[in-house]
């Protein structure tokens, strides 16, 4: 288990560009990630663009699927996306991830994201682990 957070966002690429992504984990089966909301995250309302969460989403769950199918490379099969809350500039959003089940090729797991103790998002995905 790891207390501190680590940015995962280091090569060149779409979430470095949004502001990085701060990853730790927190047991075998699960995970936390956070990232601060920027000005260029929002929609034309003011509060944070549900593509900005989907993509801080997929690469937070998607570190975590990696992790736990012990550092092999992942990708997306499904993301299923729910929009609960909103958050706004200046927030802190914290996603927590938890492996439901991990088979030979598949990983599938849920996942939230909360601002200000709050959850305003949650999702379930499946991984596909890739053989290299």
């Amino acid at each position: 288990m790891s207390s501190n957070y680590e940015q995962i966002s280091i090569k060149p690429g779409f979430m470095k560009h949004n502001g990085g992504v701060l990853f730790r984990t927190v047991s075998e089966k699960e995970y936390e990630f956070k990232s601060l909301v920027n000005k260029n995250h929002l929609n034309a309302i003011g509060i944070t663009h549900g593509g900005y969460l989907s993509a801080l989403i997929d690469s937070g769950a998607g570190t975590a699927a990696h992790r736990a199918a012990g550092k092999v490379p992942c990708v997306t099969i499904s993301l299923d996306i729910k929009f609960i809350g909103a958050s706004k500039e200046g927030d802190e959003i914290i996603g927590h991830t938890k492996i439901l089940k991990k088979t030979k090729t598949l990983i599938f797991l849920f996942c939230e994201l909360k601002c200000n103790q709050k959850i305003i998002t949650s999702a379930s995905g499946i991984w596909k682990i890739l053989n290299r």
